[in-house]
């Protein structure tokens, strides 16, 4: 049973804003739900106007310890975080700085407020070339990408900070997340995410870009594992309610268990949309593994978690969304 206050970091971005709308339609109080954002890649519009909002930066100590002095926090949901593995390759030390430094700054005003309850947004990220597939939550975890080495070093920290400090966390280490739901979609300024720019260069003169056909797959393309927005809603309710009832630290994979290529991704979406996708092709973006797909039978057995909805779903749902954005 969840009771008290929830602070969720980066609750207005894609992904932090859907877990708003699903905490609340589980029955949580929009007044228990304080949402802190500095509202650089986050979208205000996209926060219900009941709940508790305050703008500001986790690089900012000052920030994070007036939220805690100002809400009775019980528990921390953690988004709020840089997340472009192509920009992490060009700006390593814009990554480290704000999701390491920026969550530590975090994790001490929780020590602070003896706060000891925080579910983080981690990544497949950390698992670097798998060398296994699909991955296993005990698969090496060797990024090859100054993003996904970040996230990796804060998982580290959080195991650190319960040996020591008695703090619970939930590592969900998502895959590829896409879709729309409750109303709000994806708005990213750029936008890089592969979905919403199929879809766009569907319904306009855009073209997509595809870095790199050269890859050991059955097309060339990469391959990855795609899962709905909502059901990576469910997955943070779901771990939120585990880590309040068996206060115990733990990491799951959260993703969907099946692989699709870019070019299977661009004729899924001219059959949704019934229109062309124009394509060119480009070199490889260094960072990039070629396949990432997950086993998520351990969140499925102990969370009680499992997607609901599959790419064709997904692609249908960001569609609807892209289509009102016009």
């Amino acid at each position: 049973m969840i009771n008290g206050k929830i602070l969720i970091t980066g609750g207005a971005g894609y992904i932090g804003s859907h877990v708003v709308r699903h905490l609340i339609n589980e029955g949580i109080s929009p007044s228990d739900i304080v949402i802190f954002d500095n509202l650089e890649r986050g979208n205000i519009e996209m926060i219900p106007k009941e709940v508790i909002f305050e703008k500001g930066d986790l690089q900012n100590k000052d920030d994070i310890k007036k939220i805690f002095l100002l809400n009775k926090i019980s528990y921390v949901i953690h988004f709020a975080a840089y997340a472009y593995v192509g920009e992490s390759m060009v700006f390593p030390e814009k990554y480290f700085e704000n999701n390491v430094c920026g969550g530590l700054n975090l994790l001490n005003a929780m020590i602070e407020n003896n706060v000891k309850k925080i579910v983080f947004s981690s990544s497949c990220a950390i698992y670097g070339n798998p060398k296994v597939l699909p991955i296993m939550e005990n698969n090496d975890k060797i990024p090859i990408n100054p993003y996904g080495l970040s996230k990796l070093m804060f998982e580290e920290i959080l195991k650190w900070y319960d040996k020591i400090h008695g703090m619970k966390s939930i590592c969900l280490r998502y895959f590829n997340v896409a879709g729309a739901g409750d109303g709000i979609g994806e708005k990213h300024e750029p936008e890089t995410h592969v979905i919403p720019l199929l879809i766009q260069a569907s319904i306009s003169e855009n073209e997509f870009k595809i870095f790199g056909d050269d890859y050991k797959t059955p097309d060339g393309s990469c391959i990855r594992d795609y899962v709905h927005v909502s059901d990576l809603a469910d997955a943070h309710y779901k771990a939120l309610n585990y880590l309040i009832s068996k206060n115990e630290s733990n990491q799951f994979n959260i993703g969907n268990g099946n692989g699709v290529s870019i070019f299977t991704l661009i004729k899924k979406v001219e059959e949704i949309t019934r229109k062309k996708v124009k394509f060119v092709l480009q070199q490889r973006r260094e960072g990039d593994p070629p396949i990432l797909t997950s086993n998520s039978t351990k969140a499925n057995e102990i969370l009680n978690w499992k997607a609901t909805k599959d790419i064709n779903d997904i692609i249908k749902d960001a569609y609807l969304w892209e289509s009102k954005k016009i």
